[in-house]
């Protein structure tokens, strides 16, 4: 039973953070399994289990991240991620452009939450042109989304806004990419077997956004010229 990290856990990841090389992982790799591997694969594993319970969705698969980065992408850094996080997402080698749930510990930070990790363009422009369809079901969740304080709607907006600020729904319709996160500084909370359930009431309220969103997929491209412009 997941029991909370321990400040074990952030003293390693910070150690990690500042030797990122592999003989002192590999003299610390023991460490490494019992502080951070096996209470994230703890927590992973029951966060899933109790959303597995207040859901009807079995697309949804558990990714827990390895501690080994790619070794074609190190671009200048270590071969060790000093954070590491699990994924609850459609078992889609394209998963990158699907809306995934996530939980990340970092040595400074942890956060969770709903998003893209990259959505294409199309995706977005597809939510556009639901918007404009019909603006109410996102509409009645992005009341949901107002009425509470654990999330809040980030990602990066175009340039040059597709919907004037202000009009209904604009913050939405003028990202490029999108997350409902938390995000908070290391502290008791990950400390606490109650994480647990905070997560997994976390995402029991983002499940009717994901539901939404997974299903943009199935909406016909808008035309092309429109598509075009928005590349």
């Amino acid at each position: 039973m997941f029991q909370g990290f321990t400040q074990q856990t952030i003293d390693f990841m910070w150690a990690l953070r500042f030797n990122n090389e592999k003989r002192w992982f590999e003299a610390h790799k023991d460490e490494y399994k019992t502080v951070l591997e096996k209470p994230m694969h703890l927590l992973a594993r029951e966060v899933f289990g109790g959303l597995g319970a207040s859901r009807a969705d079995p697309a949804l698969h558990l990714h827990i991240s390895r501690i080994y980065r790619d070794a074609r992408r190190l671009r200048g850094e270590g071969p060790y991620k000093d954070h590491l996080w699990f994924t609850l997402r459609p078992q889609d080698e394209a998963w990158t452009d699907k809306p995934v749930f996530w939980f990340e510990l970092a040595p400074e930070t942890w956060s969770y939450g709903l998003g893209y990790y990259r959505a294409k363009p199309l995706t977005m422009s597809k939510l556009r042109a639901r918007i404009d369809g019909g603006p109410e079901p996102l509409a009645k969740l992005n009341r949901t989304l107002l009425r509470q304080d654990e999330f809040i709607l980030e990602g990066d907006d175009y340039a040059r806004p597709k919907r004037e600020a202000g009009l209904p729904l604009a913050e939405w319709y003028n990202k490029k990419t999108f997350s409902l996160i938390h995000e908070e500084p290391i502290g008791e909370a990950v400390f606490s077997p109650a994480l647990t359930d905070r997560i997994v009431q976390g995402f029991s309220f983002l499940l009717p956004f994901y539901r939404y969103f997974v299903t943009l997929d199935e909406d016909p491209a808008p035309e092309d010229g429109r598509l075009r412009a928005e590349n």
